[in-house]
């Protein structure tokens, strides 16, 4: 679904839709956007891989991309006029406050969309799929 968004007329007796035309927003460019702004709070990141509702934390073994918080989060937006929804699909870092990296998630999100687009967004629905420590997996010592 897309968004349309209509200029206001400057007078002439001309309607909105006559003077500056219309711009029609895609719903997949609101999941761009909102996967970006997660991307900017430093503690979240891509989700985990998920088969049939389960997540595969080893799926890198299998050439499957890891939750990883350099890459972008899972993002989907339905728009309504000029109201969107967005589900977020995330990563965090451990030991971080999950409560709080969604709730700084939820707001940069909710700022960027609107500033960007002009949209209103009504809600930001957050999964926390993993959680990713810093460290990396090493040989065992024996």
């Amino acid at each position: 679904m897309t968004a349309v968004t209509d200029a206001t007329a400057g007078g002439h007796g001309r309607s909105a839709h006559e003077e500056l035309g219309r711009l029609n927003i895609h719903d997949r460019v609101v999941e761009k956007i909102a996967a970006r702004a997660a991307g900017e709070i430093a503690e979240a990141g891509s989700a985990t891989p998920r088969v049939l509702g389960r997540s595969l934390p080893g799926a890198g073994r299998f050439g499957i991309r890891r939750s990883d918080l350099d890459a972008a989060a899972k993002a989907s937006a339905h728009i309504e006029g000029s109201v969107t929804r967005i589900e977020l699909s995330i990563s965090v870092r451990w030991p971080a406050c999950i409560p709080e990296v969604t709730a700084l998630v939820r707001d940069r999100v909710r700022t960027r969309v609107s500033d960007l687009t002009g949209l209103r967004v009504q809600e930001v629905g957050i999964t926390v799929t993993d959680l990713v420590t810093d460290s990396a997996a090493g040989s065992r010592v024996r």
